[in-house]
């Protein structure tokens, strides 16, 4: 069962299928009761509760029903229009039943509680099972999207009754039960088969709702009861600080978004104009008359998503929104993959918010984080009382910077896992697009280690070739299975063919964060405007690989947190050259091959550094200043998107000219960019020093009339409002070894954009 699916039917005359752990799908002859069965049985440590528990042929025409009823005062067997009494054969709850018929009884349960009410249900010991042992084979299977279909809490029918299947990988458990709050959180009352082929187990438990709450209660192999565990394919979750797992049921979410997801994989990406607004979605915005509540999934789509349209970006990117324990993690530490956060609503709220994005034509990226994953006891960390998903030994299993556990890519039940999340995100939920958290952490089997701190491979080298071939791998399912979606590596090294297919010896991501890019540039501008010289090949350094990987150019919340202040406090000079900076840095950004990511906040100049726990400063847009720098953004990503020069060969080397790189003396840098088109060019020239500079030339390669289409001077933004009256017309003077120049005015700490017309 998955989303879209139910459950396999079972024959109503079936017997019941997996009774003897070795071989679940084999029917095996019943014995006599004995009293150890029973007494492990209410002792919760009975390996195979099948073999003890629901109907049992003890005869030609001889049937016995056996059931934990803990809460009866007294209990019967409802089938065929008769009542049978249940005898007590445990003072703890152990029921039996005697019935005559020839094929297996179809039943229910009936139970007087102590407390006077009576009640009616199914038994989930009277019910074959559903699963094949296809399914289980498939779960080692990297790529495949079985494991969400297969595992978790699956909502179904099973004999036309409706239900939920649990299952659940625990191969090295004793003993493992389904609890919640529909029995008590006993796990004596639904232990789970074990198909032992697979080390899943698996119960179908008739008559629950969706909303109730459960987890795992899972004995280890040496007999020890562990903390209860959260389910790993959780759909659901209770909202933090509760740890809950929260029925879900699978089918697949209410669309409206079948025009944009129809069209979505005509488009190549790496020629489109692609600009990300990175958002934490608890800090964007809050309610400050309500106790300072986050925003819902609902609000959201009703306040972010348009604010994102205006300001003409074209995906949103949210920070981690996986269900996390922490806060302060920001959802970097998740414990629930397949779960929605709940502190903005349900999964169907969120469903809505990504619906109404694609109805306004945003696409929507998530931060996923399949590198590493938290401690917490309910957690996955010695699921099953062994060191099921991590590494056991510490210098592989264990990150030291984050105090977090790294994942056994090694083993195919955790790869196929971790693969299936990223599809799941995709394909259920319609994103388009992951970014994957921390690549080089998964890269390098010394990441951050001293020598002595880690193990070499099979070669000696420090590559982690199990994580290499599992990025591989899901890079692969995630674009054949979602086309026109992308995956972008933070991958902060030098690694080569991050983002160069698989087939060439690359990983397979379509795009890579440049974080060279991004370190340099921060650096340059935010030195002292006469110092800018001494500093020139920071502007100029990252055009000698810019083509090397399709580059997504970062200033990301990493840039704005842990004292690093804000973009706008990163600049120099007194208030006015601090926002002309920040003006005409983004407007080199913009200019600049590579595709674009700027964190919220950074479009309207937050003056502090980002507080997860507090709203953006949207009250510092009444000073012109900041709303000038909010235009600015606004109006460059309009330039952008309507401007193929600045685009279409983001990722060609040949879509890019040097103009100007020289000028280290004045601090004055030019390019030209071309689009696919003959006579697409746009013309970039940026000013960093607060000397405004007449009749400066500079050669464009083709004649023509240039249109000033973007100056971060202008008055509109703050800015003194020096410019070249609209544009310049190419004289046929040589330039920068160009036939054709123009003669410009650069304005104090700008950057201009030129676009050819005619």
């Amino acid at each position: 069962m998955g989303p879209g699916d139910a459950a396999r039917p079972a024959s109503p005359g079936d017997a019941p299928k997996p009774a003897a752990p070795g071989n679940p799908g084999k029917p095996e002859a019943r014995t006599g009761l004995t009293p150890d069965a029973i007494a492990a049985v209410m002792g919760a440590n009975h390996g195979d509760p099948f073999a003890v528990l629901g109907p049992h042929q003890v005869g030609p025409r001889a049937w016995e029903v056996r059931a934990i009823l803990p809460e009866a005062k007294s209990a019967a067997v409802i089938t065929e229009g008769r009542s049978i009494p249940f005898e007590r054969r445990h003072p703890d709850g152990f029921y039996v039943a005697k019935i005559e018929g020839e094929g297996r009884p179809l039943y229910e349960i009936e139970v007087e509680s102590w407390d006077g009410q009576t009640r009616r249900r199914f038994d989930p010991y009277g019910f074959g099972s559903s699963l094949e042992q296809h399914d289980i084979n498939a779960l080692r299977e990297v790529g495949s999207n079985v494991v969400y279909r297969v595992l978790g809490a699956q909502a179904g029918r099973l004999d036309g009754i409706d239900g939920f299947r649990f299952a659940v990988w625990a191969p090295n458990a004793k003993r493992v039960s389904v609890v919640g709050d529909f029995n008590d959180w006993d796990g004596r009352r639904h232990p789970m088969r074990l198909w032992q082929d697979g080390g899943v187990w698996e119960l179908f438990v008739p008559g629950l709702k969706i909303g109730a709450h459960y987890k795992f209660e899972i004995r280890g192999p040496d007999g020890a009861l562990l903390p209860l565990k959260a389910d790993p394919l959780a759909f659901a979750a209770q909202k933090p600080p509760e740890t809950a797992s929260v029925l879900q049921g699978t089918s697949d979410p209410a669309w409206d978004d079948a025009a944009w997801m129809s069209t979505r994989g005509a488009k190549d990406p790496r020629h489109s104009a692609i600009s990300i607004y990175e958002v934490h979605l608890g800090s964007w915005a809050r309610v400050p008359d309500e106790g300072n509540r986050y925003l819902t999934y609902r609000e959201l789509a009703a306040r972010l998503i348009p604010y994102v349209k205006e300001m003409g970006f074209t995906h949103i990117e949210m920070l981690p929104i996986t269900e996390f324990p922490f806060d302060g993690s920001w959802g970097y530490q998740p414990v629930s993959l397949f779960a929605p956060t709940s502190r903005f609503g349900t999964p169907e709220d969120f469903a809505y918010f990504v619906n109404a994005a694609h109805e306004a034509g945003i696409g929507v990226m998530l931060d996923w984080v399949p590198g590493h994953f938290p401690l917490d006891a309910h957690g996955l960390g010695q699921f099953d009382g062994t060191h099921l998903y991590e590494h056991a030994d510490p210098r592989q299993g264990f990150h030291q910077d984050w105090g977090t556990y790294i994942y056994n890519f090694g083993r195919a039940e955790v790869a196929t896992f971790l693969a299936a999340n990223a599809r799941f995100w995709l394909e259920h939920y319609h994103l388009d697009g992951l970014r994957v958290d921390a690549v080089a952490s998964m890269l390098y089997l010394d990441y951050s280690r001293r020598a002595g701190e880690w193990i070499p491979n099979q070669y000696g080298g420090n590559e982690n070739l199990d994580a290499i071939h599992f990025l591989r791998k899901t890079n692969e399912a995630t674009y054949s299975h979602a086309p026109g979606t992308i995956t972008v590596a933070e991958e902060s090294t030098s690694w080569p063919g991050v983002s160069h297919p698989t087939y060439t010896g690359g990983l397979g991501f379509g795009f890579k964060w440049n974080m060279g890019w991004m370190h340099d540039t921060l650096n340059f501008i935010s030195k002292e405007t006469i110092h800018r010289r001494y500093h020139h090949h920071d502007l100029t350094f990252g055009l000698l690989y810019a083509f090397s990987e399709n580059f997504i150019l970062p200033l990301s919340h990493d840039e704005v947190v842990h004292g690093k202040g804000s973009m706008l406090g990163k600049m120099p000079g007194d208030r006015w050259q601090k926002f002309a900076n920040l003006r005409a840095y983004y407007g080199f950004m913009w200019g600049h091959p590579g595709k674009k990511l700027l964190f919220m906040g950074g479009e309207f100049g937050q003056e502090r550094e980002w507080n997860h726990n507090q709203s953006l400063d949207w009250h510092l847009l009444d000073d012109p200043l900041h709303k000038g720098v909010k235009d600015v953004v606004r109006d460059l990503n309009h330039l952008y998107l309507s401007t193929p020069a600045l685009y279409a060969r983001d990722v060609e080397h040949t879509g890019f000219q040097w103009l100007v790189a020289d000028d280290q003396d004045n601090s004055v840098i030019a390019w030209a960019r071309k689009g696919a088109e003959p006579g697409e060019v746009a013309i970039v020239v940026s000013n960093f020093t607060p000397v405004p500079r007449e009749g400066y030339r500079i050669g464009v390669p083709q004649g023509g009339f240039y249109r000033e289409a973007f100056n971060s001077d202008a008055e509109i933004y703050g800015g003194s409002n020096l410019g070249n009256q609209g544009g310049r017309h190419a004289e046929d003077v040589q330039s920068h070894g160009n036939a054709h120049s123009l003669c410009l005015t650069l304005p104090p700490l700008s950057t201009l954009i030129f676009v050819r017309e005619g």
